[in-house]
């Protein structure tokens, strides 16, 4: 990928537009058995519904543009819908009186809502990044904007982190993507070392972590100054309820070295429940009636399996209501769950003391993936389905790729995983543990925001690839880039062009 213009760039990071027309490049340039990739997609394709009929997969489609129904049948499938592909809208109380837009993030960008004259006053829904953006853009088009964050129900607001880098590291994320700073986060995913058992397992070692972890949490708190920064009102309900650690809400990196000071001085934040909305306002449960032309929801998306009936999603380990599985069933992973549990703490338990905090009920079942990947079928006879990007992460480049080659090798029946006990036993151990990590987001079972260099180090162990790899000191203190994998498609090439079956090790973060 060509490097963006120096006008794009914040701390190495630049802007969307750039990433869209690399893809674009990338799947008119690219061309297999005389087809390129652009010309293997169909677009305006909405999946209905997925069944397996004769040991292959059937999908009923849609063209959203002129509802014409098609089938497509293949004997293998990979679901790569992601979680941010259905927006999740809030429940607004009386919203058909509203006069003016209701508009999700999803559709953010190609709105005029900006532009328009009648649009003088916005509301924005919700804590988090998008939310964020949304607000920074809004103000500097001269709206009057307030940012409304729920007072019940919720983690409170995200984090938002600066990008800015220290010493060699470039920007945030080059900090953090290091293989010496992933073993500061007590993860099984983490290759277990020595070290890794003194942070995690010792005294010492857990009083060296929590430090690491409050000097990051003390300098992300000192920049924004939530507290003590002037502002025109509720600057500080934007602090985040619980420390950056634990990650029980959501967060993300800024774009603007302005923001907090934009945002002190311009929007006027309420933590407060709506009641109400009217024709150009918004009324919140105190009676405080907030004058609004337009509501912008950074609200968040609810993951795209709408094409899998109930039956499907528990036999696939695809969340799904507690009350579609059987008793047994239900009992069966109780078990599994307590005695992963019991592993966890004995290993992590820095992870058995987490802080007061507000935790959502829990109403589905975790995602049941092997590696976050595979469903727990009999390998023996079906490998013939893979969810890819199906993981909260920090870097989903680095994180889908890994995905793809060990989904690639699970599908063509080149590794040799372990039987389904044993696997069972693996996805449960990764349910109990993301639940102590992450609180309410670790319920979702794929929540690996800061173990994206454990994950994928994990995965490509398994594959028995190297090529990702430094030498000793640039292996611990460079930061893990998408140039890391440069050779490993060659390598992968290499490898299972040969018939030979790598075998998986259960306990694989283990030295």
């Amino acid at each position: 990928m060509p490097r963006p213009p120096e006008e794009d760039l914040y701390y190495e990071f630049f802007k969307a537009k750039h990433t869209t027309q690399y893809l674009e490049n990338y799947t008119t340039s690219h061309s297999y058995n005389g087809q390129t990739l652009r010309d293997r997609i169909k677009f305006g394709i909405e999946v209905k519904s997925i069944k397996k009929l004769d040991g292959a997969w059937a999908l009923s489609t849609e063209n959203v543009d002129t509802g014409t129904p098609c089938t497509f049948q293949a004997t293998k499938l990979v679901v790569a819908s992601g979680l941010t592909s259905e927006p999740f809208i809030p429940a607004l109380p009386d919203k058909e009186k509203f006069n003016g837009p209701i508009i999700h993030q999803e559709k953010f960008g190609s709105s005029s809502v900006l532009k328009s004259p009648d649009v003088k006053n916005i509301c924005v829904l919700g804590g988090g990044k998008s939310s964020a953006d949304m607000i920074y853009e809004a103000v500097l088009a001269g709206k009057k904007v307030t940012w409304i964050l729920k007072a019940s129900d919720t983690t409170g607001p995200g984090f938002l982190v600066s990008p800015k880098g220290k010493g060699p590291y470039k920007n945030a994320f080059e900090m953090g993507s290091t293989r010496a700073a992933a073993t500061f986060t007590p993860s099984p995913m983490v290759e277990e070392t020595w070290w890794t058992r003194f942070l995690h397992s010792s005294k010492i070692g857990t009083s060296l972590t929590r430090s690491f972890w409050a000097a990051i949490d003390k300098d992300l708190r000192k920049e924004a100054d939530y507290e003590h920064r002037e502002n025109v009102g509720g600057f500080q309900e934007l602090s985040p309820h619980t420390p950056i650690f634990w990650q029980n809400g959501t967060g993300g990196l800024l774009n603007h070295s302005d923001f907090f000071s934009l945002i002190a001085q311009n929007v006027k934040t309420y933590c407060a429940d709506i009641s109400t909305l009217d024709r150009n306002l918004v009324r919140v449960q105190s009676g405080e009636e907030i004058p609004c032309d337009a509501i912008l929801c950074g609200t968040g998306w609810v993951p795209s399996l709408q094409f899998f009936s109930r039956e499907q999603k528990v036999e696939l380990g695809l969340p799904h209501a507690w009350s579609d599985e059987t008793p047994a069933e239900q009992e069966a992973w109780a078990e599994l769950e307590a005695t992963a549990d019991e592993t966890v703490l004995s290993r992590f338990p820095l992870l058995a003391d987490p802080p007061p905090h507000f935790h959502k009920p829990v109403t589905h079942t975790p995602y049941r993936l092997y590696n976050l990947i595979a469903p727990l079928f009999d390998v023996e006879t079906d490998r013939s389905i893979v969810f890819i990007g199906h993981i909260i992460v920090g870097n989903y480049f680095l994180g889908v790729e890994a995905q793809s080659m060990w989904a690639t090798a699970y599908l063509d029946r080149k590794l040799d995983l372990p039987d389904a006990k044993e696997r069972r036993k693996e996805v449960a151990l990764t349910t109990a543990w993301c639940r102590r990590r992450y609180l309410t987001n670790g319920e979702k079972g794929i929540f690996i925001t800061f173990d994206l260099v454990g994950y994928t180090d994990q995965l490509l162990k398994q594959l028995g690839l190297k090529t990702h790899r430094k030498k000793w000191f640039k292996n611990w203190f460079e930061p893990c880039r998408q140039s890391n994998f440069r050779q490993l498609k060659n390598e992968y090439v290499g490898k299972y062009e040969k018939p030979s079956v790598v075998p998986v090790a259960t306990g694989a973060g283990k030295a």
